[in-house]
């Protein structure tokens, strides 16, 4: 072997090795967050508001970038609503947290995958299902309320915290996405926004919404 491949093969190892440190500091790091007391709603994820769409219909289609998208349904929560989409960059913190005190009534995972096109419209409707998680939860109230996790084409793997049945307080951890992508919470009507499109929010302390 010579000595120029040698170094070739040292530099490569070299930068896995090095990608894989700063992957398990930086992806994964957890900073310590104030979480807002009162009747207030917080971000479950750390990132920016893209969008905040009402709802009235029984299941909704959520578009990620051009290709991608997910079907949920909202029916769950309430008859009508709105839903504050998050999007989440590479460098944002991963984790996703309890937007309000709440237990988990059920949780699905749906695993990625490719639509078949079926009409003229084909290169639009050959679509990607993106990968995503969705839980719902229950408040002492009775509201309910619920984060989707949606993976993106980079991101391919959801981490999911919760277990039926158990209690969650505002801004404990509830998941991770690998890399980001998209986190979005459907809220029922009773529910005052307080974000806007554009706005930064941070994960445990940026207030979504006031209950009514």
């Amino acid at each position: 072997m010579s000595l120029t491949l040698k170094i070739l093969i040292i530099t490569i190892v070299f930068l896995l090795v090095s990608y894989a440190l700063f992957s398990e500091v930086y992806f994964k790091r957890k900073p310590e967050r104030i979480i807002p007391t009162g009747d207030v709603i917080v971000s479950p994820a750390n990132g920016v508001v893209k969008e905040i769409v009402d709802f009235s219909d029984p299941e909704v289609t959520i578009e990620k970038g051009y290709l991608g998208r997910i079907k949920t349904l909202v029916s769950d929560v309430s008859d009508k609503g709105k839903i504050v989409l998050i999007v989440m960059n590479p460098l944002n913190v991963h984790v996703q947290r309890a937007p309000y005190d709440g237990e988990v009534l059920s949780h699905k995972h749906t695993a990625g995958k490719f639509l078949n096109a079926v009409s003229e419209e084909s290169f639009r409707n050959a679509m990607i299902e993106n990968e995503h998680n969705e839980i719902l939860f229950k408040t002492k109230s009775g509201n309910k309320f619920k984060v989707i996790q949606i993976a993106g084409a980079l991101a391919r793997r959801i981490n999911d915290y919760t277990e039926v049945g158990k209690a969650f307080k505002k801004g404990e951890e509830i998941g991770s996405i690998d890399l980001g992508s998209q986190v979005a919470l459907v809220l029922p009507e009773n529910v005052l926004i307080k974000v806007k499109k554009g706005e930064k929010v941070i994960d445990g302390e940026s207030i979504i919404g006031q209950n009514l």
